[in-house]
């Protein structure tokens, strides 16, 4: 009665429902994470992986976020509670109960009864004797389904197998009852039936050891004599799992069975419940054991930690392979890609190995009908480790799918995710799991689509997604191209087809990046052509080849350190692509590209194709002949130097034409200004470094400057050529070679060249070299007879002010400049007034300090004040702009009081009186800064704590710069030299 009072009242309690549920684990999730309990959340997060803790309206209550748990704790005490009055009662026990229940008994509190408690205690009861009716119900139909499944079993395999399995008696003085239970192929040991034949243990208590002796004799000779073999000796290997009855010796005692029953009765067991039904059962055979774990798999793992649950995964995926229901696999693959809400790479890895491991072991029509839905489902994953997984599963099972799946509904999920996902990790692995695809599929008809894939890829925003398309996608899909026969026609010319589409189309505005693309995508192809070269030579019958073929992983292609490193992976091995170098550099020296037609298609089409575009290129684009300078130095370092010497070199020195006579020439003189000469410099007589091959670009560099100065063409090609190489240390000393070529050169212009061609080397080039090279090659020039080869050199003082630190080298630097400025030759010298006032603007605000304050302000000074006394107005007027924008540039550095008073003011209001005759909208600005100037020095002492920041850059007021800026489209100087006035000094 007292247990039925108990039940009465959490009965009273209504479930928890499921909207209650999970408002409270919102609460709860919230309270773990205000209290630091991280790891606790993260675990509690993930046991309900169906919910979104950072949104309570995931929580599907319309209603406001309540307040959290501590609130709602201290809430309650304020609420009145109703208590009952308890009282001590004792409940007797009838005779007839005595014997199926203990002999102790005691007295419990209990709530007060009233005659509404008593009739909802029995209705509590009858619900109880219901619920356990219903219980055996279930029990019953169980053992009769499963019954019925195994004699299925047993019927389809014909090959029956008796197992006679005794119960296990609740204790030994019991009598032991045969009980066959056929669950799990009826092999396993029930526990669980002990209770009921221990109810019936004292029916025949006496002769125990003699009945249970006979019964095991029975069963054992009914098993034998049901054994369907041909020979009765074979009875051990037609029925392996036959067991033999379990005997337990009796005690000497005489307790009677009612006394045992009631001692027993204090064993806690739970047989009832579904976890208590398993631990009852024992399984004893490989199906049964797999029954098992299906069942209690989905139970065990929401509830181990999250850290450990890649432990799981083999009894996962062996359950998943051997059990026989389809729709526990489904669950248990389920499990599975679910097991870790946002796996890290060592667990998808652990998962991957699994799926595989899986695959394997089914064969390709269960891994299609098991594995792909599972990935199917998860493609649009709130989580990118969940859709990376499925990206990298995709690769993963590619061997293992049948065909058709592979290059329908693979390249359908990898194209949706290319197009659609936004992390770059998952289109990353998408791209690697597509490189895959393309070593395994056949399909023809899927030429096109995976070129539009490749086209994607090769433009995607991520770096991620470009490098691993380079390094895996384009050489598998290369290798498919190669097989059908479309590499030399159709997928390199499309590729060149497009980059001449970019370059007619980007005579106002190039599209670098796509040029980059397209460009990047051929060098990335060279190892393929060149392998097909190799591979279609007249001498690859003739090749004895040996070795085997490396295991190289598809997914990991790695970034060439020598140029015929990949094309070793494609030949097959080292060995085999050492025998066809050997022979195919023989064929070069001697006989040529006699038979050859894939080399043919190389010197013939497709070089000359190449030259032509190149010709095309805006020389002053430093990332289009930086491209096109790469693609050619992989192109001639995978060939060969035989090949470069013979088939490249003389096509670009036919377009060159590099000879005497060609100085005056249109012809020769239009190639010489394009990016042909930067390319061929950098890209082709880079590619080997012998002497003779050094001694071949130092004279090269040197025609080129000679005849450009002669024929007055512009230096853009020239000077692409330096940037380019003096990006290489390697290249200055022979840079520095060709430099003093022309300060020694007869020719003025040529000397004036050179002059100019050292500011563009200065920045890159060590401290060592520039004072024991450069400086005197610069002072051998500054004294130059000509004042043009004079005036050239000022670019490269200056350029050595801003970037040298040695003191020594920066006095020898600065005395020269003096001179310019202070030598009476130099007082009417106009062009070199210009030059000093632009490289002083340029270099100013990133020289030495010193150098700037003492020397640079005051001489600005100095040539503002003599600017005012200039008769003619057009010299007066260049003069004047170009001191405004080295004015302009000078405000965002740090200047003293002292300095802004005797010289950065005096020299603006000399630049004042110019432009108030010369360019009125110039001096709204003048008048401007130097207004503000005065009032800031005025009010020097409570500003002075701005440290560094400029003074004539923070006395442009709001209004002033709007102006400045609206007459910015007015006036002739430098839009970006003018904004500078608005900057501190970075």
């Amino acid at each position: 009665m007292n247990q039925r009072c108990s039940v009465l009242f959490s009965f009273f309690q209504e479930p928890i429902r499921p909207l209650e549920k999970r408002a409270l684990n919102f609460l709860v999730n919230e309270f773990l994470l205000k209290n630091s309990y991280k790891l606790t959340s993260i675990t509690f997060s993930d046991e309900n992986h169906d919910q979104d803790f950072e949104l309570w309206d995931d929580v599907g209550l319309n209603i406001p976020k309540p307040p959290d748990l501590l609130q709602l704790y201290r809430d309650f005490g304020n609420h009145h509670v109703t208590t009952r009055d308890v009282v001590d009662v004792s409940v007797g026990v009838d005779d007839d109960e005595l014997e199926a229940a203990t002999p102790i008994l005691g007295t419990v509190p209990v709530f007060e009864t009233t005659p509404q408690s008593i009739e909802q205690c029995l209705v509590v009861q009858k619900l109880e004797d219901q619920i356990s009716v219903l219980n055996n119900e279930k029990w019953s139909l169980m053992e009769q389904i499963q019954r019925l499944e195994s004699e299925i079993d047993f019927l389809k395999n014909e090959n029956f197998a008796v197992s006679t399995v005794y119960g296990v008696a609740p204790h030994p003085s019991l009598e032991q009852v045969p009980h066959t239970v056929s669950e799990d192929n009826g092999r396993y040991l029930d526990i669980k039936s002990s209770e009921n034949d221990s109810k019936h243990g004292n029916a025949e208590e006496k002769n125990l050891s003699s009945s249970a002796e006979h019964d095991t004799r029975t069963s054992k000779d009914d098993t034998l004599n049901s054994v369907p073999c041909k020979d009765t000796e074979k009875v051990s290997s037609c029925a392996p799992s036959a067991k033999t009855a379990v005997h337990f010796d009796k005690p000497n005692r005489k307790l009677s069975p009612a006394f045992h029953q009631a001692l027993l009765s204090f064993c806690r067991m739970s047989a009832d419940s579904r976890l208590g039904s398993e631990v009852s059962r024992i399984a004893d055979s490989e199906k049964s054991v797999m029954l098992m774990l299906g069942r209690c798999l989905p139970h065990i793992v929401p509830n181990v930690l999250l850290a450990k649950r890649e432990e799981l995964i083999p009894l996962i995926l062996c359950t998943a392979c051997l059990h026989p229901e389809p729709k526990e696999r489904d669950q248990l693959l389920h499990i599975l890609f679910n097991l870790i809400k946002r796996p890290d790479d060592e667990q998808r890895q652990m998962i991957l190995t699994g799926c595989v491991a899986f695959a394997r072991h089914v064969g390709p029509t269960r891994v299609e009908a098991e594995l792909l839905p599972q990935c199917w489902e998860q493609i649009n994953h709130k989580y990118p480790e969940r859709r990376l997984l499925v990206a990298e599963s995709c690769g993963a099972l590619a061997p293992y799918l049948p065909k058709e799946i592979r290059s329908s509904l693979v390249l359908s999920m990898l194209q949706q995710m290319l197009m659609e996902d936004k992390a770059d990790l998952v289109r990353e692995a998408v791209i690697k799991s597509l490189g895959i695809i393309m070593g395994y599929i056949d399909d023809p008809d899927k030429y096109q689509q995976g070129f539009e894939l490749l086209l994607s890829a090769l433009g995607d925003p991520s770096e991620r997604v470009v490098s691993a398309t380079h390094q895996v996608f384009l050489p598998a899909y290369a290798a498919w191209t190669t097989e059908l026969g479309n590499l030399q026609f159709h997928l390199i010319p499309t590729l060149l087809s497009k980059i001449e589409k970019l370059l007619r189309e980007g005579e106002h505005g190039l599209d670098e990046h796509k040029l980059h693309m397209y460009l990047s995508a051929l060098q990335s192809l060279i190892p393929s052509l060149f392998a097909l070269v190799l591979q279609n030579a007249p001498f690859t019958s003739k090749a004895k080849l040996q070795g085997e073929v490396p295991q190289i992983e598809v997914t990991r292609f790695p970034r060439p350190a020598s140029p015929l490193q990949d094309v070793a992976i494609i030949i097959g091995s080292r060995e085999q692509l050492a025998v066809l170098l050997q022979l195919y550099n023989h064929q070069l020296e001697h006989e040529g590209t006699t038979g050859w037609e894939t080399l043919l298609w190389v010197v013939n089409q497709l070089l000359p194709q190449l030259i032509e575009i190149v010709g095309k290129i805006n020389v002053a684009s430093t990332a289009c002949v930086h491209e096109f300078s790469r693609f050619f130095w992989r192109l001639c370092r995978t060939f060969g130097k035989i090949f470069t010497n013979t088939k490249v070199k003389p096509q670009f020195q036919e377009i060159l034409r590099l000879s005497e006579e060609n100085i005056d020439s249109t012809a020769g003189n239009g190639v010489l200004t394009k990016a042909t000469v930067p390319i061929y410099a950098t890209g082709v007589l880079t590619c080997y470094i012998q002497e003779e091959d050094r001694k071949l670009l130092v004279g090269f560099l040197e025609d080129v400057m000679t005849m450009l100065s002669l024929s007055h063409a512009p230096l853009d090609s020239l000077k692409a050529s330096f940037v380019e190489l003096g990006a290489n240390p390697a290249y200055h000393e022979l840079l520095l070679t060709v430099l003093w070529y022309g300060v020694v050169h007869t020719s003025a212009l040529v000397r004036c060249t050179a002059a100019r061609m050292f500011e563009l080397l200065v920045k890159g080039v060590h401290e060592t070299l520039v004072a024991q090279r450069v400086v005197p090659a610069l002072i051998t020039l500054s004294s130059d007879p000509e004042i043009s080869v004079r005036i050239a050199t000022i670019p490269a003082f200056g350029t050595i002010m801003e970037t040298v630190t040695q003191r020594e080298l920066l006095e020898r630097v600065k005395m020269q400049l003096a001179s310019f400025l202070e030598d009476p030759q130099y007082q009417d010298q106009h062009s070199l007034h210009t030059e000093i006032i632009k490289t002083f603007g340029r270099v100013g605000p990133n020289a030495e300090p010193r150098f700037r304050d003492e020397f640079v302000i005051p001489h600005l000074h100095k040539l503002a004040l003599v600017n005012n006394q200039q008769s003619v107005d057009s010299k007066r007027l260049d003069i004047a702009t170009h001191l405004f924008e080295a004015y302009s540039a000078l405000s965002c550095c740090f200047i003293s009081e002292d300095l802004m008073v005797n010289h950065f003011l005096p020299g603006l209001k000399c630049l004042r009186i110019d432009m108030e005759h010369l360019s009125p909208e110039h001096e709204v600005i003048l008048s401007s800064m130097i207004k503000e100037c005065e009032q800031k020095v005025e009010n020097k002492t409570v500003q002075e704590p701005q440290g560094s920041m400029s003074i004539a850059a923070s006395l442009v007021s709001e209004d002033t710069k709007t102006k400045f800026l609206n007459k910015m489209g007015q006036l002739t100087t430098s839009g970006a030299m003018l904004a500078n006035v608005f900057q501190r000094k970075k």
